[in-house]
């Protein structure tokens, strides 16, 4: 193999130095140096492409991460809204004793001192006073009763039944459903029917003063 190289290239053997002097080993560490450099920016060149494709796929998992956070900021929990307590109108209760009175005489009759009569006198006043007051509501208004079962019957209430409709009574323990007796049926409202009033009406002034000339 050669003595091929030497028949193509001709090498002199004899331009071979013996000895190393400083000369010679300059070129030799400078030449190092140079294939050492070389090597290096070889490597660079193929690392460098690797690792911006790792940079660029790595900027959407940061844009996520930012956008994630952006949301959060955003997505704010609502407050609870406050208990908003409702204001009775006194205009309606006004309305409903003055017609009370007006049917039934209601307010005369519980003012009035009824120590001073009988039994009986007081019977026959309530007679009508109640008479009157059951005219009153059933022109105004539309009751019926809360519960349809009998009076005196067992009846089982399920969980979470609505408080406003149902009191419960007694030895209350647990959680429902809850089984019992029903001791009233209750009431409620369906309609009212409480005339309009005009304008410059005083609702304050449940019955007025009578005077006979």
């Amino acid at each position: 193999m050669i003595e091929i190289i030497n028949n193509i290239y001709p090498i002199n053997l004899s331009l071979i130095p013996a000895t190393l002097d400083l000369w010679h080993v300059c070129l030799i560490a400078m030449v190092l140096f140079l294939a050492i450099t070389l090597i290096i920016i070889v490597l660079a060149g193929l690392i460098k492409p690797g690792f911006k494709k790792k940079a660029k796929q790595a900027e959407p998992e940061i844009k996520i991460v930012e956008k994630i956070v952006e949301v959060e900021k955003m997505v704010q929990i609502p407050a609870p809204e406050p208990v908003v307590l409702k204001q009775a109108t006194s205009d309606a209760a006004l309305q409903l004793l003055g017609m009370l009175q007006k049917e039934a005489r209601f307010i005369d009759f519980i003012k009035e001192d009824v120590s001073a009569y009988s039994d009986a006198d007081v019977g026959v006043a309530a007679r009508v006073v109640h008479e009157g007051c059951n005219k009153a509501i059933n022109e105004y208004f539309t009751l019926e009763t809360v519960r349809t079962e009998t009076e005196g019957s067992n009846v089982k209430l399920k969980e979470g039944f609505d408080a406003t409709e149902v009191r419960l009574t007694g030895n209350v323990v647990g959680e429902g459903p809850y089984k019992g007796i029903l001791v009233h049926k209750g009431w409620q409202v369906t309609d009212i029917r409480l005339p309009k009033l005009t304008a410059g009406h005083n609702a304050k002034i449940i019955a007025a003063a009578e005077v006979e000339l």
